[in-house]
C-alpha cells in the first residue's frame, strides 16, 4: 500500500505540476479503487494531499515570478468562503446529479479553453487587443505592460468565480485547478503558465479551508496515507513543472483541455451507467 500511495501521488503531483490542476480530479478515484479508501475519507486526503502538494509547487513558481499574488489572493479568499458551502451540500444532494453537473461544466470550460488557445494571441496595442477604455471588452482588461486593471466589475467577476471554485472544491475534494486555471486565463486575460503558478497558491489556500471543513464535519484524514501521497506529489510537482516549461502557453493549454474532457467522459459515462 506504500508503494501505492506513493505512485499515486506521483500522478497527482505530475498533473499539478504540468497544468496547475486536475491533480485532485485523479487523487479520489485512486484512493477509493487503487487503495480501498471510503470514499468522504478519500476526500479529505485529497485535500490535504493536493494542498500540500500545490504550496511546494506554488513556492517554486513563485521564486520564477510566475505568479499574481493580488490576483490569487483575491481569488484565494473567494475560494476560502466558498469551501465551507460546498461541504455542506455534499450532504444533501445526490451524488450522481452532483458528478453529472460537474462533468457538463468541465465539457464547457474545455471547449472554450481549446477555441482560445486556437487563435492566435493578441498583442497589447493591436486592434485585437481591447484598450482599458472600451467598454464593450472582457470584463477585466491589462494594461500595455500586461497587468492587470482591477477594475470593480473584474474584481467582482474574480469573487463570483472564486466562490464556486471554492463550493466545487468542498463538494468533490478537489483543489479546484481544473476551473481555476481556465478562469484566470479566460477572464483575467493571464498567460497559461502565470495561471499554472497562481494556481497552485489558489489550490493551497482553498484547500486549507476545505479541510478545516472536512475535520468540522467530523471526517477522519488518515495521517500515513497522506504523508505518502505528498512524498510522491512533491516529486511528481517537480517533473511536470520541468516538462510544463517545455511546452509553449497553446501547446501546454491544449494537453489540459485534453485532461479535463478525460475525467470529464469517465465521470458521466460512469455516472450515467451506474
Amino acid at each position: 500500500m506504500s508503494a501505492l500511495s506513493i505512485l499515486f501521488g506521483m500522478l497527482v503531483g505530475l498533473s499539478l505540476g504540468l497544468t496547475g490542476g486536475g491533480g485532485a480530479i485523479f487523487a479520489v478515484p485512486l484512493l477509493v479503487y487503487g487503495l480501498g479508501t471510503p470514499t468522504k475519507e478519500a476526500v479529505g486526503i485529497s485535500l490535504a494531499a493536493v494542498g500540500a502538494t500545490a504550496f511546494v509547487g506554488f513556492l517554486h513558481r513563485w521564486k520564477l515570478r510566475e505568479v499574481e499574488l493580488r490576483t490569487g489572493l483575491l481569488f484565494a479568499f473567494a475560494g476560502m468562503l466558498g469551501a465551507p458551502i460546498g461541504t455542506w451540500l455534499a450532504g444533501l444532494l445526490p451524488d450522481q446529479v452532483l458528478l453529472l453537473s460537474f462533468g457538463a461544466l468541465m465539457v464547457i470550460v474545455a471547449v472554450r479553453m481549446w477555441r482560445q488557445a486556437s487563435k492566435r494571441n493578441p498583442v497589447a496595442g493591436s486592434p485585437e487587443c481591447p484598450s482599458p477604455d472600451d467598454q464593450d471588452g472582457p470584463t477585466c482588461r491589462r494594461d500595455a505592460s500586461g497587468a492587470l486593471l482591477l477594475s470593480s466589475r473584474c474584481a467582482g467577476l474574480l469573487l463570483v468565480v472564486g466562490v464556486m471554485t471554492g463550493v466545487l472544491s468542498g463538494l468533490f475534494g478537489v483543489g479546484g485547478g481544473f476551473v481555476i486555471v481556465p478562469a484566470l486565463v479566460l477572464f483575467s486575460g493571464m498567460s497559461i503558465h502565470r495561471a499554472v503558478g497562481t494556481s497552485l497558491m489558489v489550490i493551497a489556500l482553498v484547500s486549507v479551508s476545505g479541510i478545516a471543513a472536512q475535520i468540522w464535519s467530523a471526517r477522519a484524514i488518515a495521517p500515513l496515507v497522506t504523508g505518502l501521497f505528498v512524498l510522491g506529489g512533491v516529486a511528481g510537482l517537480l517533473a511536470g513543472q520541468r516538462i510544463g516549461r517545455r511546452l509553449k502557453g497553446p501547446a501546454l493549454q491544449k494537453v489540459f483541455v485534453v485532461a479535463i474532457l478525460a475525467v470529464a467522459v469517465l465521470v458521466i459515462v460512469r455516472n450515467l451507467y451506474a
